[in-house]
This record gives C-alpha cells, sequence and structure tokens, in this order.
C-alpha cells in the first residue's frame, strides 16, 4: 500500500487531485506512490491491538463500520489485508467529510490515520503476495471456497462461521475492486462474487439449508407451510432444476417456467408462507397436531385472492383458467401454484397493478398455460424445456408482458401535461383498465399483440386546438383532388389483383366515463345556487312593484298570487336542471364522434 502523511486541518488542496469523488490507493511492484504519504517511526516494538470500531462518529458509522469490524476479526491472521480494510475505511470516511466537520470526525481520522502509519511498515513486510490486489483476492477466495464447500451443512455452529464468513467476504470483495480501480488494472473480480449468496439474504425466514435449526423455522405451522411450497412430486420438467438447488420448490417452478424475476420469487415465496402460516394457526389452535396443513386455509385464500378473477370471468362470460384434480394431495399442490402464480404476477406488475382487471387478463391466460403444463399437452422447444408464449429467459415476464403495458400507461400519462390538456384527450389507469370489462379485449390475443389499438398513444387531436380546421379541410381538399388526378393517370397500369390495405390503427380513447370542461358546468355544479338566487330575485321584484309598506301586505289576495308564481319559475328551473346534464353529455358524444366542433 501507499505510504500516508498526516493530513492538516484544512485538506481542500487533495480536493483538486481527484477524478473520480474517491481518494485513489493501491500499490504495484514498482512502490507507485499514492495521494497519501506518511513517515515511519522506528526504533520501537510494535504491539497491534484492535482498533475500536463500535465508538464512531454518528455520520460515518454506516458507511465505515463493517470495514473496522472485518479488519478486527482477521487481523490476527492476514494483518495486511486488515490494514487495507482500515484505509479504505478511512478513504470513505475522507470522501463523506472532507473538512471534518461533523462531531468527532477529526478525532477519528488523526486516530485512525496514526494506526495506518504504526501497520504500514510490519503489515508490508508480512504481505504474502506480489501487491495488494492479489493479496485481497487471495484472501477472498479462500472464504469464498470455504463458503462453497460449507454452504450444504445445516449445524447451527456451521451456520455461524458462514455468515461470517459471508460478511468478510463481501467486505472483501468491495476492497478489491476500488484497490483495483485505483492500480488502473482491468481484472475483476468474478460476477457471482458480487452478489452474496442466497443463503444470507432474507427477511423474516430462513428458508435456506442452514435455516431450519432457526427458531422461527421450528415452529409447526412453519413447517406445514414449508411443506406445502416444497411439495413438488409429480411436477413436470424438474429433473434439470432439482440437483441445482436443495429445496427446489413450486416457485422456483414458477420462476424457471415463465420467467420471473429471482428477488421476486423469493419475496412472494416468504409472502405465502407467512399467509398460510398464519390462517393455519388460527384453524388448528385447538387441534394437538398441526404439522399439517389444515383443510380449508388453501379454499379460503383462493377464495380471497380469486374473488375479482373470477367475476370477471363471470362478466365476459368466460370460464375462468382455474382447474383442480379430484384428489385431495394433488389438488392442495395445485392451489398453491395458483396462488403463488398470481402473487408473482403482481408482485411485476409495478403500475399495473392500478388495473385489477387487466392482471386478471394476464392471470387467465397464464393460468391455462400452467395448466397445459401440468397436463403434459404443451408444445416443447427444440432443447426439450417449456417456453412460454410470450418469450422465455430470465425477466421474460417484465419484459414482454409488463414492460409494454407500463409503456402505455406512461405515454398516455404524458399527454395529461400537468392537467393543461382535455380530460377527452387521454386515457388514465381507469379507462385503460376499463378496456379489460369488455368482450373486445381477448382481442389482444395471448402473446398480446403490440400491433392492436390497445398499444396505440398516439396524440389525438385536442378539442382546444381545432382552431385552423378550415384550413386542415382545405389542404385535405387538394390532396384529395391530387389523389384523383394520380388515380386517373395511373388506372390503366393498375394490376386486376388488389392489394389488401394494412389495418389503420386508431386511438381508442375513453370507454365509458369523459369528464368534459365547459362554463356550462358552473350552472351545472352550483344549480341550487342559481335556482335560490333567481327565486329571491323575482320575490323581490314583485314586493317592490306593488310598493309594499308592511310584512302584512303580503298576504293580500293580489299580492299572494304574484308572489306564488315563483313556484311555476321553481317548475321551470327545475326542467332546466334536467335538461342541461343531457344536452352536455349530447355535446360531448357528438364532439368525441368528431360531428361537432366544442
Amino acid at each position: 500500500m501507499a505510504e500516508i502523511v498526516v493530513a492538516e486541518p484544512s485538506i481542500a488542496s487533495t480536493s483538486n487531485t481527484q477524478t473520480n469523488g474517491r481518494v485513489g490507493y493501491g500499490s504495484n511492484n514498482n512502490g507507485a506512490k499514492s495521494f497519501y504519504m506518511k513517515s515511519i517511526t522506528s526504533g520501537r516494538d510494535y504491539v497491534p491491538e484492535p482498533f475500536d470500531s463500535e465508538k464512531l462518529p454518528v455520520t460515518l458509522r454506516s458507511e465505515i463500520q463493517r470495514f473496522l469490524r472485518v479488519a478486527n476479526l482477521i487481523d490476527a491472521q492476514e494483518p495486511r489485508v486488515a490494514c487495507l480494510c482500515r484505509f479504505h475505511a478511512f478513504v470513505v470516511a475522507h470522501d463523506l467529510d472532507r473538512n471534518s466537520r461533523g462531531r468527532g470526525v477529526r478525532q477519528f481520522k488523526t486516530a485512525l490515520l496514526q494506526r495506518l502509519e504504526q501497520d504500514e511498515v510490519v503489515t508490508y513486510r508480512k504481505r504474502k503476495e506480489k501487491s495488494d490486489v492479489r493479496e485481497v483476492r487471495r484472501v477472498y477466495r479462500e472464504y469464498k471456497d470455504y463458503i462453497i464447500k460449507h454452504g450444504g451443512e445445516s449445524t447451527l455452529e456451521n451456520r455461524d462461521a458462514l455468515i461470517k464468513a459471508g460478511t468478510i467476504a463481501a467486505v472483501l470483495y468491495e476492497v478489491s475492486n476500488t484497490l483495483t480501480k485505483a492500480a488502473g488494472t482491468q481484472g475483476n473480480a468474478d460476477n457471482d462474487v458480487n452478489r452474496r449468496s442466497e443463503f444470507y439474504d432474507f427477511n423474516i425466514l430462513p428458508l435456506d439449508q442452514g435455516g431450519v435449526h432457526q427458531a422461527i423455522m421450528q415452529l409447526t405451522e412453519i413447517k406445514a407451510a414449508v411443506a406445502a411450497v416444497r411439495n413438488v412430486e409429480g411436477i413436470p420438467f424438474i429433473e434439470e432444476f432439482t440437483n441445482q438447488k436443495p429445496h427446489f420448490d413450486l416457485f422456483d417452478w414458477l420462476q424457471n417456467s415463465f420467467g420471473f424475476q429471482k428477488g421476486n420469487v423469493a419475496n412472494q415465496r416468504e409472502h405465502l408462507i407467512l399467509l398460510l402460516a398464519n390462517m393455519h394457526i388460527r384453524r388448528s389452535n385447538k387441534l394437538a397436531n398441526t404439522s399439517k396443513l389444515a383443510d380449508g386455509v388453501l379454499d379460503d385464500l383462493m377464495k380471497k385472492f380469486f374473488k375479482n378473477y373470477t367475476e370477471w370471468c363471470k362478466f365476459l362470460e368466460k370460464k375462468n383458467s382455474i382447474r383442480l384434480p379430484l384428489s385431495d394431495p394433488e389438488a392442495q399442490q395445485y392451489k398453491v401454484l395458483y396462488i403463488g402464480l398470481y402473487l408473482l404476477i403482481w408482485g411485476e406488475a409495478a403500475n399495473v397493478r392500478f388495473m385489477p382487471e387487466c392482471l386478471a387478463y394476464i392471470f387467465h391466460h397464464m393460468a391455462y398455460d400452467m395448466h397445459s403444463m401440468l397436463m403434459g399437452a404443451t408444445i416443447l422447444s427444440t432443447d426439450g424445456t417449456f417456453t412460454p408464449a410470450y418469450g422465455g429467459g430470465p425477466e421474460s415476464f417484465l419484459n414482454n408482458v409488463v414492460t409494454p403495458i407500463y409503456e402505455v400507461i406512461r405515454e398516455e400519462a404524458k399527454k395529461n401535461q400537468n392537467g393543461m390538456t382535455d380530460h377527452s384527450t387521454w386515457r388514465n389507469y381507469d379507462d385503460l383498465n376499463e378496456f379489460f370489462w369488455s368482450p373486445d379485449c381477448f382481442q389482444l390475443e395471448w402473446p398480446m399483440n403490440k400491433e392492436h389499438d390497445f398499444f396505440y398513444v398516439d396524440f389525438c387531436e385536442d378539442p382546444k386546438r381545432k382552431n385552423n380546421k378550415g384550413s386542415d379541410k382545405l389542404k385535405t381538399e387538394k390532396k384529395t383532388e391530387e389523389n384523383d388526378e394520380e388515380m386517373e393517370l395511373n388506372k390503366d397500369d393498375e394490376s386486376t389483383e388488389e392489394q389488401p390495405k394494412p389495418k389503420e390503427r386508431k386511438w381508442l380513447g375513453k370507454t365509458n366515463f369523459v369528464e368534459f370542461r365547459s362554463f356550462w358546468h358552473v350552472f351545472r355544479s352550483f344549480d341550487r345556487m342559481w335556482a335560490f338566487l333567481i327565486l329571491s330575485l323575482q320575490a323581490m321584484i314583485i314586493m317592490a312593484c306593488h310598493d309594499l309598506n308592511s310584512p302584512l301586505q303580503m298576504f293580500d289576495t293580489p299580492i299572494l298570487e304574484d308572489i306564488m308564481s315563483i313556484f311555476i319559475t321553481s317548475a321551470v328551473l327545475k326542467l332546466v336542471q334536467g335538461l342541461v346534464p343531457t344536452l352536455t353529455s349530447l355535446f360531448l358524444i357528438l364532439c368525441l364522434h368528431g360531428k361537432l366542433d366544442p
């Protein structure tokens, strides 16, 4: 590693030499010097002690604590690598607070820099490789090999050791990457190093092989739910996957079959297990044996998850795609698959979640494909595997199903222009979702036809911008005249066979509801206020015309008859109130069909 020198209180001078936002460091065989230099004090024995990794400045703790902890863990066996980890922590702290303005930052940096000065020469002599980069990579590979070798062991002691090894490996990977960039080399560690093993990443349930000894995994309801999810007996196309993973379950099968994202699969697996466990413990709290999933748990979940889907199928007079076998064990497995499929669709739907009927349409077709797979009535690809209709491969569901619909939502939202355009010129979530309440939605087919008008998002004509419609008509008339002349000239050259014209795509527009803005809405929205003001004005005019001197004169027969005429006016106003909504709706319909100009 390069030499270091104690920084002055103001270290702004070093900022001019920075190019990538962080101080570069590292060494090579030629002894190239870094930005930090140091002076070595010799002549006394040096006994290393652990550097305090707990009492750190609050502003820096979350970013540097893991490097200091790992340095203390490996200091006895690998002092040079521990020194590099501490130096990396110093560089990160310096980048976060260059002027040491945070509370306790200056004292911390001074103490750490003094420790680095003491460690430099001693640890450099103990280096086993030719460079610091190789030294860190060597230690990293040792921990990586240990994880691979002992990853299948499920004892509690081995799990603790594996967790510690994984933490050290993750820190060493980051230090190695920074050293490599600082040295200017192009070598990179293996790509799988950056991805921490699935063994460590979980929210609540450690579902890996080593997590069976955790207390939460010993609960009977958790065991019952996990057993239901891991029941893959009789599932097709699993032979090539069971060898790759010790606990291959139904969610892994759905991921490999339909191309869901790995993170989504992990989240929804845990989600479903917790749902099953919660409902199972409520039903079986009075039973002696709760190791088996209680009857009715999956039925209740099916009713909750697929209530909207079944109503959607009934409304469109379509048979739903949920087909269950007669035998109970196999039916339970199918129920878990259908619920898991819906959760995975929902997990990757992003903004499409605001369109429940669109999700029902997607689930309808994917459930049919899944049932065909389970029944063996699918056409396999050339390599003997199943490929979904929208295409296979990692993240194929997100790229081929969700993304096209999301693009429509985004383009339609752009037409809004922050509320400056008419409501009738763009489609919101409700308008797009209402399309799937119509039998016409099945014209999208499966996989969805991107040439369908549903995906056509060209900007339709804004009614406010039709000021030059007369000139547009003249232009269109001239174009038609020119086209007629060309057709007459080329009439003799036309072939007898007419080629079919491509279908002209059009914007679907609104489905059921359109909001139209006009000054008539002022009268329509405040009709009762206008009616009260008009009737009050009429009554005051009558009273003024009769020159009343006392309120009691209102009860005179001629005057009372005139005042009672306000009820006739009220009836007329009620008629107008009923006609205004009808006329505005009719006007809106005619405008949308292009028969009138707004």
